[in-house]
Parts: structure tokens; sequence; C-alpha cells
């Protein structure tokens, strides 16, 4: 196991050998720097075409200091693939997007998307100009439950509408006939935003949500082998209504890409890990000698073990009993996925670009001996076609049949 400091964040290779970037001598142990120098090479060669959503079979691709055309092979799973793309052209929504990623390994499965009208649109999984909307609700529990050691059945006292944010509600701390109480657990799975607001207010500060932002990759550059926009997150300095429109995801400003979402929901499956995804399994040379073999990435750990099972468990009632029960209920139901644990995170709000009605859904699902994560988002400018829970719902189906 190699350890190296990458842009303020420690990264682990997670293999048992790196493998040679020379033509002459594949898969001959080589160096960390060797490998992401390779990695970078080959995510400026083949990045214009993934935006595209093309996966060219071959690429003009510097390694070890030689430019050459390379065969290039994917991590993408051709059924899966089939499905997303199927789902996508079925529902016709405006905008829509869907990403599916092993969440041990960081290999992409599926990667799809459209946009009505538009054939040749580019690839939005790779967009983070979507607002992050409640999805920014995993980052704000995280920091509670691992920073501030809130437990997921604490009670928050609250005023007001479950999903409007009113500034007169959430800064009030008055108990009232009219105050209700929830666990943290239930505000979670129902994505109540005055009780994360509550919730910030009282346990939390502007620092340690940034922090935790920052460990989620928020505001940063993620390392994958194919171009990825940074998702922002914009916390203010001080506490505040605006710090409480951040934590509950109730703004425009913080924006996501379904990549990044995948990789949010895979880091509280993987126990706190946080995987970087990739999509090159290998790169082959004109005698099909592997010169390059795709490795899993792993950054700092998010969260102890201990939070990242707490966490797990409120997405699990989001699919169970809150905003994506109605969803999920049938898979749920169904004999052949009683073994299958499944969790999410749904999010809601308006988008400037694309402008549009912005749904997402990030989750998980494990058979025990498996662990995927999906993202799924659609943005709608005047009838919703298809929720992107249920995208995602069909999705775990198809693996797991």
């Amino acid at each position: 196991m190699v350890r190296l400091t990458l842009s303020s964040a420690f990264i682990t290779l997670g293999a048992i050998a790196l493998f040679s970037i020379t033509k002459q001598s594949a898969l001959a142990e080589t160096s960390p720097e060797k490998f992401f120098e390779a990695k970078k090479n080959i995510s400026q060669a083949i990045s214009s075409e993934i935006r595209k959503n093309r996966f060219p079979a071959s690429a003009f691709i510097e390694l070890d200091n030689h430019k050459d055309t390379y065969e290039v092979k994917y991590t993408i799973d051709k059924a899966l693939q089939r499905r997303a793309e199927m789902m996508l052209r079925r529902y016709k929504p405006d905008y829509g997007a869907i990403v599916m990623i092993n969440a041990e390994t960081g290999k992409i499965l599926a990667m799809a998307s459209q946009q009505k009208g538009h054939p040749n649109a580019e690839n939005l999984n790779l967009r983070a100009s979507f607002p992050a909307a409640s999805v920014f609700k995993v980052v704000t529990a995280t920091a509670a439950v691992d920073h501030a050691k809130v437990d997921p059945k604490h009670r928050i006292a609250f005023n007001g509408a479950n999903y409007t944010l009113h500034k007169s509600n959430v800064l009030s701390d008055k108990i009232n006939k009219w105050t209700r109480f929830i666990t943290l657990k239930d505000a979670f799975a129902r994505s109540i935003n005055t009780a994360f607001g509550r919730l910030t207010l009282e346990n939390l500060s502007p620092e340690i949500i940034s922090d935790y932002a920052d460990k989620f990759m928020f505001n940063n550059k993620i390392m994958t082998d194919f171009s990825i926009e940074r998702s922002v997150a914009n916390v203010p300095s001080k506490k505040g209504f605006e710090l409480t429109q951040v934590a509950a995801g109730y703004n425009n400003r913080n924006t996501l890409s379904p990549v990044h979402g995948a990789m949010i929901a895979a880091a509280i499956i993987n126990e706190g890990r946080m995987v970087t995804p990739y999509i090159v399994d290998r790169v082959l040379n004109d005698a099909d000698e592997v010169v390059y073999k795709g490795q899993s990435v792993f950054n700092a750990p998010v969260m102890t073990k201990a939070s990242a099972a707490k966490i797990k468990d409120m997405m699990e009632q989001t699919v169970l009993t809150g905003t994506s029960r109605k969803t999920f209920r049938q898979m749920v139901r169904t004999k052949k996925f009683k073994a299958i644990e499944m969790g999410g995170k749904t999010g809601h709000f308006t988008g400037r670009n694309p402008k549009g009605k912005t749904d997402w859904f990030v989750g998980y699902a494990t058979d025990g001996n498996s662990k995927i994560a999906v993202a799924a988002i659609t943005v709608n400018v005047k009838k919703w076609t298809v929720k992107s829970s249920a995208l995602a719902q069909m999705m775990f189906e198809k693996y797991y049949e």
C-alpha cells in the first residue's frame, strides 16, 4: 500500500501492484508518480470524447515520454449501459443523467446522459452546474454525527413547514404549542429543511461544515482519468440564515456533478472511504501488451467507520420510510431482492444552468458481496416524466438480476 500527498489530501493506491507505463515492458511495477502522470495524459487524450458521450476505442496518448495510438478498454458494463441509455430514451426528461460505479473499486459501470431534442449534447454526468440541493444534507449529517457526536435519535425542535425555509422560523429557538420534534434520522429520511437548519445552529459552525464539504471533495479537483467539473460549496463565514440554507441544501449556489454524487454515496457504503471513479480499465499497445492498468484510488477517510454506519442507517430510512419509500416499495417487498440492502438521498431544487426543476437521487446497494453506488438526475422544464429515484431503482434491479 502506498500513501502520498496530492492536492492537500492523502491518496491511497489500492492495488497489489501498479503497472508499467512503457511500451516495451508491460505489467512491471512503476512508481505512483508515473501512474498519476499516465492517468493525467489518458484524461487529456479521451476527455473531449467522453464529454460527447463517446468511448473511443483508441486514442493518441503520451505514455512514458512516448506518444502513440493505443487501444483503450473501458470499465463499462454493456448490459448496465444499455439499461441506462434505454431508460433515458424511454422517459425523455428534458435533461437526464445516470452514473453507476463499483463503490469498492471506483470502476464506472454505466454512464449515460441525454438532453431532449439534442442527440449530440454534452455528457451531463461531468457537469457540476446542478444545485446540490438536499444531497448536501449528507455533508451536514456527517458533520453532526462525526464531529459534534449527535446521535441519529437526537430530537430536534423546530417550527414552521417541512420543506420551505423561512428565516423567522429557522432562527427561532422558542418552544410553543406549534413546535414539533423530530429525530435527526427521520429529518434526514424525510428531508425536513427547518429541522436541519436548527440542527446546524445548535451543533455546528461554518468552519465545521466547510471542513466536511472539503472532505467530501467539494471545491476540489477530482483526479479521474477523464475531466469532471468541480462541485462547489459556498459556506458563509458566520452563523445565520444563509448557513442554514447551505446546511439544508436550500439554495442553488452550491453545485454538484452526478459523478461526484455517486462518490458521496459510495463513501457511505464504503465505511467512510471515498473512492475516485475511473473509466479506463487498461490500455494496450499494438502488440496487445497491457501498458497501463486502471487502479483504485482512495482519498483520506471522510469519517469514522462508526459514523458511516450511522449515516448508512439514515440513508436506509430514506428508502424504507422517507422520500423514496414509494419508489422502492415494490423492490423492497420482492422476494428475490430481500437480501439487497439499499439507501439513498433525494434532492429537489430549481436550478439556473440548466433552467428547470432539478431532481436528484444518490444512493448505494449491496448484497453483502458487492457494493455499488449510483447517481441519477433529471431536470424538468415544464412537467415531470420520471423520478430520479425510479431511474436509480431500475439500475439496482438490473445489477442484481
